[in-house]
């Protein structure tokens, strides 16, 4: 009977232990707390809210359809999204008036089409800082939006960019969005793609890293493929070996000139080859023709700094 009574009472303290066990989903502002990520965004709805996420590797995935949500970790670095993938899209599809990321990893997303990614952004404003992006096929994605902006910081773009069907989903591709700014990042060991890719109308890509010295048949560092404004300025590049087209580090306008590049300005950047790169290459390529401003680069052997195409 003691060995009975024993029994209970160790199974009583574990069910009390698994009810206390904390949500690894709070809305902060109220405190509730939700199993699933999706039951979180669910509740906040059409309003605004903060979801704080405790440490830990999750397969979850959310659809933001309306509202404003921040998406936070309790400890930065220590929140990783582990291949989950709503709408066979990203781990998290946002569509919403506008949300915020800070702290998060997202690892190992891919899905049939080749374009899994961590974030796809389809509508509203979105800032990213101090998030990860890792051994997926796209890092962040977007649909066109021309009245809202994505901003992203002090984050990670690795090992991105591979598609089963050999064609680049690219590290960061922004569509028609209003305006891209990239600042104090990183990019790093793409695949088969470019690293940045924006069709927004205004960019300003300050103070990141874009280090090719490790990627793998990889194309342009930033491609602004229909032109731009804005500055691409205080940048690092470093020109890998292996690479699918060594030709250009910037190009603009390759696919046409729906924005003008009078504005654009290309300055005060630094730029190198990796070991064992054969070839000459190009730091900023122009097929657009129109007027930009190119200046004051520190730029090492092999590459020059303007070509019209």
């Amino acid at each position: 009977m003691k060995k009975l009574a024993l029994l209970a009472t160790c199974l009583t303290l574990s069910a009390i232990a698994v009810a206390q066990r904390p949500a690894p989903f709070v809305i902060a502002e109220t405190g509730q707390g939700f199993g699933t990520l999706s039951d979180a965004v669910r509740a906040i709805g059409n309003g605004s809210g903060t979801i704080r996420i405790a440490p830990g590797r999750y397969r979850d995935c959310a659809v933001q359809e309306a509202g404003s949500i921040a998406f936070v970790a309790a400890e930065a670095g220590t929140v990783v999204f582990d291949g989950g993938a709503c709408e066979g899209k990203a781990t998290l599809v946002l569509r919403g008036r506008g949300a915020s990321v800070d702290g998060l990893t997202f690892a190992n997303i891919s899905v049939p089409d080749g374009n899994g990614a961590g974030i796809r952004i389809e509508e509203g404003n979105l800032d990213v800082t101090q998030t990860l992006f890792t051994d997926s096929q796209s890092g962040i994605l977007s649909a066109n939006d021309p009245s809202s902006a994505i901003r992203i910081d002090h984050s990670t773009f690795r090992r991105l960019g591979r598609r089963p069907d050999g064609d680049g989903a690219h590290s960061l591709y922004i569509g028609y969005y209003g305006e891209l700014i990239v600042t104090n990042s990183r990019f790093e060991q793409g695949q088969e793609a470019h690293y940045l890719k924006s069709r927004a109308p205004v960019v300003q890509i300050l103070n990141n890293s874009f280090d090719d010295s490790r990627g793998r048949q990889t194309n342009y560092h930033i491609d602004l493929s229909v032109g731009g404004s804005g500055r691409i300025a205080g940048n690092t590049f470093v020109q890998g070996a292996d690479k699918e087209n060594y030709s250009t580090i910037i190009a603009v306008s390759p696919e046409g000139n729906d924005h003008s590049t009078r504005n654009l300005v290309v300055e005060n950047n630094r730029a190198w080859v990796a070991p064992g790169f054969r070839w000459d290459t190009v730091f900023v390529r122009d097929w657009g023709g129109e007027s930009m401003t190119v200046r004051n680069n520190d730029l090492g052997e092999q590459i020059t700094e303007f070509a019209l195409q």
